[in-house]
């Protein structure tokens, strides 16, 4: 069964600093892509960054500068460094996993990490 374990959320203070990990562990034949969501009460659902095989990064307009995520594929792990956060960072934060599961297999899965809370204070 294919997991994602999160961690390194907590409460920080408006320009602090947090770094996310979520390793993924399970019967995977490669991973396309990874990255996380975050979600706010009351807020829809928002991509704040991902990370692709070739090592292509995408972001959130709002965390661009701030956020940096980062992927080790030796351990398939990927990290979120956030940096000068900002109490509209606060959120629950979901790591997500893009993978193929068997070579020659085009199908690709999504899974999803049970997130963990950001919280930044003012």
């Amino acid at each position: 069964q294919v997991q994602l374990v999160e961690s390194g959320g907590g409460l920080v203070q408006a320009g602090g600093s947090l770094r996310l990990s979520c390793a993924v562990s399970g019967s995977i034949f490669s991973i396309n892509g990874m990255g996380w969501y975050r979600q706010a009460p009351g807020k829809q659902r928002e991509l704040v960054a991902r990370i692709t095989s070739g090592s292509i990064t995408n972001y959130a307009d709002s965390v661009k500068g701030r956020f940096t995520i980062s992927r080790d594929n030796a351990n398939n792990t990927v990290y979120l460094q956030m940096n000068s956060l900002k109490p509209e960072d606060t959120a629950v934060y979901y790591c997500f996993v893009r993978a193929v599961l068997r070579p020659g297999v085009t199908y690709e899965y999504l899974y999803w990490g049970q997130g963990t809370q950001v919280t930044v204070s003012s």
